[in-house]
């Protein structure tokens, strides 16, 4: 009954919302590095260079380059069985196109994959978590098909240097964000034409293809994925143009998806781009490379899920999408304006499990939030508890009684990071608090919340505390 054995339970971060030393050893600049701190709700500016009398968070960020120690003995307090991180490619290529690696860039992710695997935390890299090299600007970033054999050249280089220590990896995150944030996804104008963005995204999706195949190769135990951003809606009414704008909304998101399990384009999207007169910079092998590249296993983002209909074709808006034309009665809403919906994640866990029939991994869920430092120093942090348990509780019901194989869980981001919508540090996710400030003063101290011996006993138990806990509550009266 619930939580399988040898369940992956930990928590996922990506390298630029944590590391800092953003030029320290030899670490060229990414396209996270030019992005400024903004207000909540407020376009995010990028800079053409970095510029003096700016903050840009990812600089320092947490500082986990020098504290990554610290930090990973406390998730393993925590009893992490899976830590889900990121490289950050222009750690290890500075410049993108560099034929050599820095050997102190991959000098460090041996440090940080040999302290995992001493604690017995099984990593899961990601190789592309919204920073790409700025030295790929001469090039165009992803709208030049040489960045594809860059990338492949950099997912190669650490495919073979981790041959036998990572088994698990991620090739690009939330690669559907190129159609939304295109800037995170990979430098390109948050301005720019469907067809730029649609051939950037040809560009990713090729290279993914071809990264698998090669790790593959290079070592059959590998076990590669893709990362999906929870894009997952229901339709505003039973009119039947509701339904079709949910379709169509669905599947603008889903192509991506599709690509990937099944190696080719599906034929909705080649209508629909047929339709823009938008051509793909289709060459001979593509259609081979694509369906020789298809991922083992599907992971995704879950926040929150959408209500879309007749009026929201065509409306994409934030890093979420979040403004489809319609709200949804039904659910609360965090602090954010984030809709906290639990039992859409058992519906999206057999959503995806019902379209492609390949194990499922959940590596983001989490509750962002303003978290208060109490007078003795604890967080008392029960929303984020009644939150994540209400999400994980849904997930043990699409497992024991769906049927869905799904292959672990990790809480985004299990200590505090900046964000990736704004830099802020204020929305916190973390089960450890950091004292750092939206401007980025503090003493970047670590301390326990709350919610770290909760999920400590979540891990513990492997889900069976939740069930003690569901017979405790009364009812539905679970509140955020």
């Amino acid at each position: 009954m619930g939580f399988p054995d040898h369940f992956l339970w930990g928590g996922a971060t990506a390298a630029n919302q944590i590391e800092g030393a953003y030029l320290e050893d030899g670490k060229g600049l990414s396209t996270a590095d030019l992005m400024v701190l903004s207000e909540h709700g407020k376009k995010r500016e990028i800079s053409s260079t970095v510029e003096a009398g700016k903050y840009y968070p990812t600089h320092q960020a947490i500082d986990y380059y020098h504290r990554y120690e610290e930090d990973i003995a406390l998730f393993a307090e925590m009893g992490f069985k899976c830590y889900r991180l990121s490289f950050a490619w222009s750690r290890i290529f500075p410049n993108g196109d560099d034929r050599v690696p820095n050997q102190k860039g991959l000098d460090f992710y041996d440090r940080v994959i040999d302290l995992c695997l001493s604690y017995g935390i099984e990593p899961l890299v990601t190789l592309s978590h919204f920073e790409t090299p700025i030295g790929l600007s001469k090039y165009g970033y992803w709208n030049n098909r040489k960045v594809v054999d860059f990338f492949v050249h950099y997912a190669k280089t650490v495919f073979e240097h981790f041959r036998g220590r990572v088994n698990y990896w991620l090739t690009f995150n939330e690669i559907n964000v190129m159609s939304t944030m295109p800037w995170n996804a990979g430098g390109i104008s948050l301005e720019a034409s469907e067809e730029t963005k649609m051939t950037a995204a040809y560009h990713q999706l090729l290279a993914s293809a071809k990264a698998v195949a090669i790790g593959h190769q290079i070592d059959p135990e590998n076990q590669i994925g893709l990362m999906y951003a929870g894009h997952f809606s229901y339709p505003n009414s039973c009119d039947p143009e509701d339904i079709q704008g949910n379709e169509d909304f669905q599947k603008k998101m889903l192509f991506y998806v599709d690509v990937q399990c099944r190696g080719k384009y599906p034929n909705y999207k080649l209508k629909e781009l047929e339709r823009q007169n938008i051509v793909l910079p289709i060459q001979e092998g593509d259609a081979e490379s694509l369906l020789a590249g298809t991922v083992d296993y599907i992971s995704y983002s879950y926040y929150l899920t959408h209500v879309c209909g007749k009026k929201t074709r065509g409306i994409f808006k934030g890093l979420n999408g979040l403004e489809t034309g319609y709200k949804n009665p039904h659910i609360q809403k965090s602090e954010w304006g984030w809709g906290i919906d639990p039992k859409g994640l058992r519906y999206s866990l057999n959503f995806l499990y019902d379209r492609y029939q390949l194990p499922v991994m959940v590596v983001e869920n989490g509750l962002g939030a303003v978290d208060v430092v109490e007078a003795d120093g604890s967080i008392q942090d029960d929303y984020r508890i009644d939150y994540l348990r209400a999400h994980l509780l849904e997930m043990e019901k699409a497992i024991e009684l769906d049927g869905v194989p799904v292959m672990g869980y990790t809480a985004w981001g299990p200590i505090d990071l900046i964000a990736a919508s704004t830099g802020e540090m204020k929305k916190r996710y973390g089960f450890i608090y950091v004292d750092l400030d939206d401007e980025g003063q503090g003493t970047k101290e670590r301390s326990r919340k709350k919610s770290f011996y909760w999920y400590k006993e979540v891990i513990a138990t492997n889900g069976e505390s939740l069930m003690r806990e569901r017979s405790g509550i009364k009812g539905e009266a679970v509140v955020f």
